[in-house]
């Protein structure tokens, strides 16, 4: 079957998707951005190199495991092509020590209608993570007459890109809190930097996380790059590391989103929703208190669910609360073992990335 390109919100019937790998994955060096990532308590913290072969398989036989109930349900899946990520890479401006891996595609590509766009990302150990995905893309451009494959400019990520004074140890979580507050991030405003991530589809309509991995400039690139759009900058003041929005800000069906309740959406940025029908709701407490080990992420992965339809969900098997809150709303639950692979790059939003959902550009926020 030759492949269609079309995905214009996190709702519409799935289709055709990506799921990540974690073959050769890896624990990267000390980097400008990713210091500010890894928690002064993280058992992450000065480790770099290839990740445990047993995490690895364990990892892998979840990611095939979900792979496998996708396409049961008639859902065409592709994988990445992993490349060697324990190698160190370089540009002119800075060398990198190793990569970092292909588990999380949601991270590099963003689909927007028959447009399939490769983040700038903002960590040097990902700048190279793009070309796991282009046989896909390749092969998708040349089935597709309509698909159009984009990349945005690759930042150089010189020292300029980041706040130095982002990389103490002594900065305690009170302090980064007042910075994410102030909008203050570990990235510069130097040029445009955003993963893709950071980006929610909402039609014609993109709500952007401004922080740690998407600045201004890249949220500008955005709106200039998708010009029939409208695209919205929010941020989250609760979240002392803001990375991706995804685990903070859900949506999960149109006029339903669930919100993590420890980094709420202000109350400024909500009136475009409110004014448009849209119901905001505290996202359920997760299962757990603390995240796998060797994992970057924080236990909201409970909230990082992925939407087959609007009326089926997939979530993470062990976050019992989380199912329990999208039963009652009237979601058929698909539960998905994936917990042992959250280390390789997040969770079952993180693990994917749209080829095809049914349905087109609507307009959800006609009032603005």
């Amino acid at each position: 079957m030759k492949t269609i390109v079309n995905s214009w919100n996190e709702w519409d019937p799935l289709k055709h998707i990506i799921v990540g790998r974690a073959d050769g994955s890896c624990i990267p060096a000390s980097e400008p951005a990713l210091d500010a990532k890894v928690p002064e308590d993280s058992d992450m913290k000065g480790k770099h190199g290839p990740r445990p072969k047993e995490t690895v398989d364990k990892a892998n036989e979840l990611l095939d495991n979900f792979v496998r109930i996708l396409e049961k349900r008639g859902i065409v899946v592709d994988r990445p092509t992993p490349i060697n990520f324990n190698q160190p890479t370089a540009t002119p401006d800075w060398k990198a020590e190793t990569m970092f891996g292909c588990m999380p595609p949601r991270d590099v590509l963003l689909t927007v209608g028959k447009e399939i766009l490769e983040a700038t990302m903002s960590y040097r150990c990902r700048w190279f993570e793009y070309l796991c995905y282009r046989p896909l893309l390749q092969k998708y451009y040349k089935e597709d007459p309509k698909m159009r494959h984009e990349s945005a400019p690759k930042p150089r990520l010189t020292d300029l890109d980041y706040h130095k004074d982002y990389l103490s140890d002594k900065i305690g979580v009170k302090k980064r809190l007042e910075w994410t507050e102030k909008k203050f991030f570990v990235t510069t405003e130097e040029e445009p930097l955003f993963d893709a991530a950071d980006v929610l589809r909402f039609g014609k309509d993109l709500m952007v996380q401004h922080g740690f991995t998407t600045n201004l400039k890249g949220i500008d690139w955005l709106q200039r790059h998708y010009k029939d759009h409208r695209v919205h900058a929010l941020n989250f003041p609760g979240d002392p590391y803001p990375i991706h929005i995804d685990a903070t800000f859900t949506p999960i069906k149109p006029g339903l989103i669930i919100n993590n309740p420890q980094r709420k959406l202000p109350k400024e940025l909500r009136k475009i929703f409110e004014q448009n029908d849209w119901k905001i709701i505290d996202a359920a407490q997760p299962a757990h208190n603390t995240p796998p080990p060797l994992c970057y992420s924080s236990v909201w992965l409970s909230m990082n669910v992925l939407i087959l339809d609007p009326k089926t969900v997939c979530v993470e098997k062990s976050e019992i609360y989380q199912s329990e809150q999208l039963d009652k709303l009237g979601m058929e639950v698909i539960e998905v073992d994936l917990r042992d692979a959250y280390a390789f790059g997040g969770g079952l939003h993180c693990c994917t990335a749209d080829v095809y959902r049914e349905g087109n550009c609507e307009d959800y926020f006609p009032k603005q």
